[in-house]
């Protein structure tokens, strides 16, 4: 087998969703089964290059996983020819000067989502990556997830006949910080620091919604801050002016209606910490991180409204578990993997800057509807 060394810049690693699902899930994971195999005896081999502001974190990283590279230059490591890819994993405002400074550079851009702070940024970063000619991918890892891929096997089936509506609910309870660690950093609930809900899950429905229903055309949301004073990883209080809560109503393109709720201050009681229901004229489904249960027309009851006696029935009971019908891999990793082959054969990938544009835009038009309380139609974006 020939080895093909392809070098990426991974910024953002000391983050925790940079570290374990794109570092150490993803591509070193890659790395363990011996790299990715491309065909014809050539096997793609991930060399990646750890970049950010904390040396000392850094050092540990690529310490504990045997990695020779590191560095706090973003411009040193830009200007290095053996450097094939931009990863981008920063908080969200640090995210914009970097990946334009990628593209000057040369640079195929890989990146998280939000791609921007605003749309006008979003845009602009796409048509920069398309004028420069480079390959540029948006992580949009829930599609990739086996519930979901489960759901679009149901889909693609045409197993719900007419698709009339889609419910999901998505979110656990983050601590505010005082009396227990918060679970999530604490710039995600400071609106200029780039936090807030809205722009944080509002661009994963955009494309969930997207890839397996249809193009979103219009929003109305409402936005709110349940909790208005969070605590930092220093135990010192803050005031909270980001939405920690989001309630949306997206109209799709064919008709169906949508409506998600995005919450980090509500209890779960569901079986997944994502759920989403699609209700069609033939059947219905319910689909969460890994798993996915239907009921068909035919096997559909028939319960009868009656609030004087008790409910007889296990509703959950008449549900039938959708198979796995093959393995599903790390949602993280088959995305970088699709990636990587865009990269070095050119096969088509279709989750690009434009991509990513197209959630930004509706987290912002998501925020614009729940300030002037109205809805908003989404137009269709291109460059």
């Amino acid at each position: 087998m020939t080895r093909r060394t392809v070098r990426i810049a991974m910024n953002g690693v000391t983050g925790r969703m940079g570290y374990r699902q794109h570092l150490v899930r993803s591509l070193l994971a890659i790395r363990e089964q011996g790299g990715l195999d491309l065909g014809g005896g050539e096997v793609l081999w991930p060399e990646p290059v750890l970049v950010g502001r904390r040396e000392h974190a850094l050092r540990a990283i690529a310490e504990r996983h045997g990695l020779a590279h590191i560095s706090t230059d973003l411009d040193v490591v830009l200007a290095d020819d053996s450097i094939d890819i931009y990863f981008d994993a920063q908080v969200t405002s640090g995210r914009v000067d970097a990946i334009r400074q990628a593209i000057a550079a040369g640079k195929h851009v890989y990146t998280e989502k939000p791609t921007a702070t605003d749309l006008a940024g979003a845009l602009e970063l796409a048509r920069l990556a398309e004028s420069a000619g480079i390959k540029h991918g948006v992580v949009q890892d829930k599609i990739f997830l086996p519930g979901m891929l489960k759901l679009k096997r149901l889909v693609a089936g045409g197993f719900f006949g007419q698709i009339l509506s889609v419910r999901g609910e998505f979110g656990y309870w983050v601590f505010e910080g005082h009396w227990q660690e918060s679970q999530r950093p604490s710039w995600n609930y400071r609106a200029e620091d780039g936090g807030g809900i809205v722009v944080d899950m509002f661009p994963h429905w955009e494309y969930v919604l997207h890839e397996l229903f249809g193009r979103v055309t219009s929003v109305t949301a409402q936005a709110a801050t349940h909790i208005p004073q969070r605590w930092d990883e220093r135990g010192k209080p803050y005031a909270a002016t980001a939405d920690d809560s989001a309630y949306g109503i997206f109209q799709l393109e064919g008709g169906a209606v949508a409506q998600i709720n995005s919450s980090w201050a509500v209890r779960v009681m569901r079986d997944e910490l994502v759920e989403f229901q699609v209700d069609g004229t033939h059947g219905s489904a319910v689909a969460g991180l890994r798993r996915c249960r239907a009921q068909h027309r035919s096997a559909t009851p028939k319960p009868v409204w009656n609030p004087d006696l008790p409910a007889t029935e296990s509703f959950r009971d008449q549900w039938q578990e959708v198979p796995d019908n093959g393995e599903f891999q790390n949602g993280f990793k088959a995305q970088w993997e699709l990636f990587l082959r865009h990269v070095a054969l050119g096969e088509p990938y279709h989750w690009d800057l434009l991509a990513g544009a197209r959630g930004v835009q509706l987290a912002e038009l998501g925020l614009k509807s729940s300030a002037e309380g109205r809805r908003f139609e989404v137009p269709e974006l291109s460059l």
